[in-house]
């Protein structure tokens, strides 16, 4: 009993690094992106920045801390900065995604280099794999349509105008319908083979 107690706490307090860097550079790369292509209002708002505090909407990290994906504060956008608004946005809305898989590619990467130095330490191989696991949840997790998730934007920029009512019904409704499909296991269900998928390229 105690030691799976023991490790369970060791593997939530490694969590904690893994989780803060997965939400900040989430929303970072969607700041950069948007601020690249020509929109002021994420560097203006204070969010062009890796300090976490910056970033974490509370509920969405303990549901990334718990489950292995969540959410943070959305960067502001505006998209009458962009040359090409529909583009752009999606380009804006994937960044975060892409930065968290870039995060597990690297760490993957490192791992794969230099196994003697990170896997032959407990605390250590834990946090990288920790940070692996935990940024391809978080991406692909953020890629489900469903508001206020960034799949969400992407699906609105890309449906047909009949079916935005039924968008916007969604996006009153999302967060709790995001909880249901957690708690009934069906959004794990779902993700938990594409994220082993990841791992095994990436691993």
């Amino acid at each position: 009993m105690f030691p799976d107690f023991s490790f369970r706490l060791a593997e939530i307090l490694l969590s904690i690094p893994a989780v803060l860097w997965a939400i900040t550079f989430h929303e970072f790369c969607h700041g950069y992106v948007a601020y690249l292509l020509g929109d002021p209002t994420p560097k203006l708002s204070g969010r062009l920045s890796l300090n976490p505090l910056h970033h974490l909407d509370p509920v969405g990290a303990i549901m990334l801390l718990i489950f292995r994906f969540g959410w943070a504060k959305p960067v502001p956008v505006d998209a009458r900065y962009f040359k090409n608004p529909s583009r752009d946005m999606v380009l804006v809305s994937l960044a975060g995604s892409m930065g968290n898989f870039l995060t597990a590619f690297v760490v993957g990467l490192m791992i794969r280099l230099m196994p003697g130095f990170f896997l032959s330490n407990f605390a250590l191989r834990e946090l990288m794999l920790l940070m692996v696991f935990i940024n391809l949840g978080l991406g692909v997790f953020n890629l489900f349509p469903i508001p206020p998730l960034d799949g969400s934007k992407i699906l609105y920029l890309l449906m047909p105008t009949r079916w935005l009512n039924s968008y916007f019904w969604l996006e009153r409704y999302g967060v709790l319908v995001i909880l249901v499909l957690v708690m009934t296991g069906i959004l794990p269900r779902i993700m938990s083979p594409v994220v082993m998928f990841l791992a095994s390229i990436v691993l």
